[in-house]
């Protein structure tokens, strides 16, 4: 295998990244006056994140149960404002403990 497809897939790819970035500044001269556009562009970036972790989340267990418990718990802590770290430990404690009664269970 050559070097040469490299290159490409590289240039590409700065091809789009920048594509990204400059087409909002290029489309959005002034300021956005509409309420739900503004609306619209503060949440994307909070779907975009639910859409990718999800999935994630749930396949990275060997069960659904336990990524399911786990999942509950964030949510619940999270709601409660609580640190990162907290939801995060939590809920890895209850995806374990979750696996563990469904392994003794069965």
């Amino acid at each position: 295998m050559t070097a040469y497809p490299v290159y490409i897939y590289i240039l590409v790819m700065a091809g789009v990244t920048y594509l990204i970035r400059m087409l909002p500044i290029v489309i959005f001269r002034k300021k956005i006056e509409s309420k739900f556009i503004k609306d619209f562009l503060y949440y994307v970036p909070y779907a975009v994140l639910g859409a990718m972790t999800i999935p994630a989340v749930l396949y990275s267990t060997g069960s659904m149960i336990s990524a399911v418990c786990g999942l509950i718990a964030a949510v619940i802590l999270s709601f409660k404002n609580k640190s990162l770290i907290v939801v995060a430990v939590a809920a890895c404690v209850a995806a374990y403990l979750a696996d563990i009664i469904a392994v003794w269970i069965m």
